[in-house]
C-alpha cells in the first residue's frame, strides 16, 4: 500500500482541516440575573440597585468567584470595567446591556430622584453593537446618571426629548463620556 496521498487527496484534506478549523464560533448569549449577584466591577448588589445593567464575555479571561458572564449593577460599571481591562490586554467578545426598547422600562420619583427601573431577565439584554445609548439624562441608576441603552434609536431619541441628554451609538462611547456619568 502506497502512503503517498496524490496531489488532489492532499488539497482535498487540507480544505476540510481549515473548515473543520474555521468552523464559527458562537457568541454567548445573555443569562438572566437572580439579582442577589454582587457587580464584578463596583461589589454592589445587582438586584438591590435602579437603572440598566449589563455583562460581558471576554475572550480569554474570566471573573472571579464565578463563571461567565462578568455582570454588572450599571452600564457606567459595565463600561468602566471593559476600559479597565482592555487596558490589562482583555478582549470583550460581547456585551450587553438592558435595552429599554424591549421592556416596560418607567421612570419613577423616589426623594425628588428620578429612578429607571430594572430589568435582570436575558431577554432584556442588547449586545452594545445593537443599542444607543442616552448619555446625560436627568436620571439615575445605580451608580448616579444613567446611560440609558435602548434597541430603536427612535426610542432613544425619545427619551433624551424627555428627560435631557444625547444619543450616542453604544460603541462609540468614549472613557471620558462614562466618566462624566
Amino acid at each position: 500500500m502506497d502512503a503517498t496521498l496524490s496531489r488532489r487527496e492532499l488539497l482535498g484534506a487540507t480544505a476540510l482541516g481549515l473548515l473543520a478549523g474555521c468552523q464559527s464560533q458562537t457568541t454567548p448569549e445573555p443569562v438572566t440575573l437572580d439579582g442577589t449577584e454582587s457587580c464584578d466591577h463596583c461589589g454592589m448588589v445587582i438586584g438591590q440597585q435602579s437603572g440598566p445593567v449589563g455583562e460581558t464575555y471576554y475572550e480569554d479571561n474570566s471573573p472571579a468567584g464565578h463563571d461567565p458572564p462578568t455582570r454588572f449593577c450599571s452600564a457606567v460599571c459595565t463600561y468602566r470595567h471593559r476600559f479597565q481591562t482592555e487596558q490589562r490586554g482583555w478582549t470583550p467578545t460581547v456585551t450587553y446591556l438592558t435595552d429599554y426598547s424591549s421592556v416596560d422600562g418607567e421612570v419613577g420619583e423616589t426623594d425628588g430622584t428620578a429612578l429607571l427601573t430594572r430589568h435582570l431577565d436575558a431577554s432584556a439584554f442588547a449586545p452594545t453593537t445593537d443599542v444607543t445609548v442616552v448619555v446625560g439624562a436627568d436620571v439615575e441608576g445605580a451608580m448616579g446618571p444613567a446611560l440609558v441603552p435602548f434597541g430603536e434609536a427612535d426610542d432613544a431619541t425619545a427619551f433624551a426629548e424627555e428627560h435631557g441628554g444625547q444619543t450616542v451609538a453604544a460603541t462609540d462611547l468614549s472613557r471620558e463620556a462614562v466618566e462624566q456619568e
